[in-house]
């Protein structure tokens, strides 16, 4: 019979479907959840833990799903098999689980899934900020991880913004190109096909580089040196308690001596990575670059002045127009405007960002000193304890992914456990990889 026929091509469909678990609910998964759902090959699960919001996105998501309307073509419409609040109703089996939201809520994601997912599954963030790959081995455990696999994005593949919640989305540009990095080992056979099934997934652009491996883009976490050094830099001066008639602008605000402070803690990464390489000689940490170079691979002919970063920052195309985060008050009848310290260029950018990166040199004997400027300054500004007397040993320092939080004390040990050294990966993953491979034929776009 007609049913018969429908249920025998619903089984043979299911048998090749790849299960997919987006977390989070914000304007990445809004973009996700129409990509990955409008295609025939997949299960599309959406779990958020914010209390109330799965509810929300589930009753606001109508029949034909979010329209992501989308700047590289038509319009894509999408709808996910399910919205869900708890862990507990995850999919068995899943082929992939992706974090696209804040990575202060990596931790809380990871706890949740653990008793419900399997080794073998790939888990991984967009974007990812530094030590990821640490709080999943922290939270996962340490085999688990090494029979799975981990990857990251420096960046996510897109601007984009929530229109109407749960209706529609807004792709505002795709980006030319973004690095990916697949734990445990680059360059074989595994990462291509990860890479491979992650790139149909976000659709033919941007093209996903990949990366050394983790410590690579933990260390070349942008974000973590743009933000915190360019509000350092613009508010140094400045009484924080005196309002702004309107928001300042951000990268087109910043002065030289803000593009040298860019520069100069840019060298000093750059430290850190002469040092590794010194001490570790098979170490890959080729895509780590000084940011001067970053924004010029990025940007290239956006940029109208490219003598210095401080001149890139204030012609950049892709700034134009962008202002420092603020909140509103009001004085004397007036809105006015003051720095919000509790925005994510320092929530998630200092302790998820450049306090990792500021523990792999303490590990490593290289001195920071302009580090250290900004992160005093910006701990102060946050109410935080992180840096004190020149050591990572502030009350605060369990809420960061720095190496000392998770009882690295060693460099040794940090790159040995963490498996940055390692030459080969496990059969048990490229066995993995290779059945995830085979679950999806087509881009999304």
């Amino acid at each position: 019979t007609t049913s018969n026929i429908q249920a025998t091509n619903k089984n043979q469909l299911q048998t090749i479907m790849m299960k997919v678990l987006l977390c989070g609910g914000g304007n990445a998964i809004h973009v996700l959840s129409s990509y990955i759902s409008s295609r025939d090959d997949t299960h599309v699960t959406v779990l958020s833990l914010f209390p109330g919001e799965a509810d929300k996105l589930r009753d606001a998501i109508p029949e034909e799903g979010i329209r992501c309307i989308n700047d590289l073509g038509d319009d894509v419409y999408g709808k996910p098999d399910a919205v869900i609040g708890k862990a507990e109703d995850v999919p068995k089996d899943l082929d992939i689980v992706v974090f696209a939201l804040p990575s202060f809520t990596h931790e809380m994601y990871l706890k949740a899934l653990k008793p419900y997912v399997k080794a073998g599954v790939t888990i991984g963030a967009m974007p990812g900020e530094g030590g990821f790959d640490l709080c999943a081995i922290h939270n996962l455990g340490s085999e688990f991880c090494r029979h799975s696999n981990l990857f990251a994005l420096e960046t996510l593949p897109w601007a984009c913004r929530i229109l109407e919640y749960g209706k529609k989305v807004e792709v505002l540009g795709t980006k030319k190109e973004v690095e990916v990095i697949v734990s445990p080992k680059h360059g074989t056979t595994k990462d291509e096909v990860v890479t491979e099934v992650l790139h149909k997934l976000v659709g033919r652009l941007p093209e996903l580089d990949p990366a050394d491996n983790f410590l690579a883009v933990t260390l070349m976490n942008i974000n973590s040196v743009w933000h915190p050094t360019i509000s350092y830099g613009f508010y140094r001066n400045r009484d924080v308690t005196v309002p702004f008639d309107e928001p300042p602008l951000f990268y087109y605000g910043a002065d030289e001596y803000t593009g040298e402070k860019l520069s100069k803690i840019s060298d000093e990464v750059l430290e850190i990575k002469r040092v590794l390489l010194e001490k570790y000689p098979s170490l890959h940490l080729h895509s780590l670059h000084h940011v001067s170079e970053w924004m010029l691979r990025s940007y290239g002919d956006d940029i109208g002045d490219k003598t210095s970063i401080y001149t890139m920052l204030r012609t950049n195309k892709g700034y134009r127009g962008l202002t420092h985060p603020m909140r509103e008050v009001q004085v004397e009848g007036q809105t006015k405007y003051l720095p919000n310290f509790r925005y994510r260029y320092f929530t998630e950018d200092l302790p998820m960002g450049l306090i990792v990166t500021r523990g792999i040199a303490e590990l490593a004997g290289v001195k920071t000193p302009h580090m250290d400027d900004v992160i005093l300054w910006c701990q102060e500004m946050l109410g935080k304890e992180y840096l004190v007397d020149g050591e990572l040993k502030g009350k605060d320092l369990e809420y960061t992914r720095a190496p000392q939080r998770y009882g690295f004390a060693t460099l040794d040990s940090f790159m040995e456990v963490n498996h940055y050294l390692d030459d080969a990966p496990t059969k048990a993953v490229e066995s993995h990889v290779s059945s995830l491979a085979t679950k999806v034929e087509t881009p999304a776009q």
